[in-house]
């Protein structure tokens, strides 16, 4: 009875091997060359037609501001003052909830303590905590420093990457099958959310890492954290072999981390948080996407790229102090004859700082005494010399609308090869960092969204018929 194909009903025995053990998975064919020239044939758009329709491309004017796109009392970028009624160029200044981002790094130095979690507070929060409050919050996320039963084992152990970010989306990810409440976004339960991945992003990055060092040979450590431990001193304790570390090494890296946890509104990742928050959807969603956003070159993957053009320059560059030398290499990056030929002198400049960068700043005196502890002043000159020529011959060679200086990704990624963390932890450090942001601009837009984020696109095609098979 009946008439089908019963080899039809499913795969065969002899496709499903080749579906499982593709040995060409990851070759670009020449079909799939073929495909990509004519996407590229049919899907370029003249460049005037930017200009023509006054679309400001990357959201920003050719003077560098920003389209405005939203509100937000989260914190505060300062790049320029008013003098005579006139916009001028000023000293970046950063501000979290209306405090200068300083004063915060400062105090923390000040008294002795560490300042991250202060940090979180005060961003998700609003206000700056009450030490009975900090003890508490405190408490808080060392009650959420722990994952669901076999969590390391299935998720994170079962797959690893070389890439530790996409460990990361896909971890945060899979969290969401463990929350009962996933889909909850009213004020309570968001909140609840948030402090949690604040609190495991450390452990997610972290194991992450350890699990593809594993794949790749070394021995496999877990270490549980330790609730009286900080978030800094926890990420070296849970990263090094011996969980060793030394108070000043903890200290810099928490710097880094009050420096990298927020950012305004319109960075990428944290507008991606806007979107996607925008849409309703859950925590898990959100925050997948903003790590997606931060993982690129452009945004928070830079410090990679600072650090490997470094390496590039040390091997290039016979003597770095000898500056005309120095400066032959970076005109040959920016003429994209050097390094990976992107034309781009990575750690220089920024889309809203003209003058001065803050994070920058404070981070360099930090930077050069732990160069002195270290051993590696050559190096650190040869970082200093880069950020005083790199302005120079930006400047000369490119028609700029406003200053260009050292950004925070310049020192960062120095700072984190000094305190021996492996290159594949340097953005996801960022996330760990920035979750502390995201979170804050999450709650914002739930507590003040009443649309969906939604901008327009021209189309500049032109309409054409449907042309029959035949007639093709």
């Amino acid at each position: 009875m009946g008439t089908g194909r019963a080899a039809d009903a499913g795969p065969t025995k002899e496709w499903r091997h080749r579906m499982a053990s593709n040995p060409n998975y990851c070759d670009v064919t020449p079909e799939i060359e073929a495909l990509a020239a004519l996407a590229l044939e049919n899907s370029c758009i003249d460049p005037e037609d930017y200009v023509r329709y006054d679309v400001k491309r990357g959201l920003r004017d050719l003077n560098g501001k920003g389209v405005l796109a939203g509100l937000t009392e989260v914190s505060d970028i300062v790049a320029k003052k008013i003098v005579d009624g006139q916009e001028l160029p000023c000293d970046g200044k950063l501000y979290y909830r209306g405090i200068d981002v300083e004063q915060l790094v400062g105090q923390a130095l000040k008294e002795g303590r560490f300042g991250f979690e202060e940090t979180a507070y005060l961003l998700l929060l609003g206000r700056l905590p009450k030490a009975a409050e900090l003890e508490d919050f405190r408490r808080q996320l060392s009650y959420y420093r722990s994952l669901p039963n076999n969590f390391v084992r299935d998720v994170i152990l079962k797959a690893p990457s070389q890439d530790i970010m996409n460990s990361l989306a896909r971890s945060v990810l899979n969290l969401a099958s463990y929350d009962d409440r996933c889909d909850d976004i009213s004020l309570p339960n968001v909140m609840r959310q948030c402090v949690q991945l604040t609190a495991l992003f450390p452990m997610l990055s972290v194991y992450g890492y350890q699990a593809y060092n594993y794949k790749s040979g070394s021995s496999l450590y877990i270490h549980a954290p330790r609730p009286e431990l900080s978030t800094a001193e926890n990420i070296l304790s849970l990263l090094r072999a011996d969980s060793s570390y030394s108070f000043w090494e903890a200290h810099v890296l928490d710097i880094c981390m009050i420096l990298h946890a927020e950012h305004g509104g319109g960075n990428n990742s944290t507008f991606t948080t806007h979107v996607v928050t925008s849409s309703g959807t859950d925590t898990y969603s959100c925050m997948a996407a903003a790590l997606a956003s931060l993982k690129g070159p452009k945004h928070g993957g830079a410090n990679i790229k600072v650090i490997r053009m470094f390496e590039d320059m040390k091997e290039t560059v016979r003597d770095w102090k000898d500056e005309d030398e120095v400066r032959h290499y970076l005109q040959a990056l920016l003429d994209k004859q050097a390094f990976d030929k992107a034309g781009l002198i990575y750690g220089m400049g920024h889309a809203v700082y003209s003058l001065s960068d803050p994070r920058a700043n404070i981070l360099r005196s930090f930077v050069e005494k732990l160069s002195r502890e270290k051993g590696r002043n050559e190096e650190y000159e040869l970082y200093s010399l880069v950020e005083r020529l790199g302005p120079e011959i930006i400047s000369g060679e490119r028609k700029m609308y406003k200053g260009v200086s050292a950004n925070v990704d310049f020192y960062s990624g120095f700072v984190y090869h000094m305190l021996d963390l492996p290159l594949e932890l340097y953005t996801p450090l960022f996330a760990m960092a920035r979750i502390a942001g995201w979170s804050a601009h999450r709650i914002e837009e739930l507590i003040n969204m009443s649309k969906i984020i939604r901008p327009g696109y021209k189309y500049v095609g032109t309409h054409q018929p449907y042309v029959p098979m035949a007639q093709r």
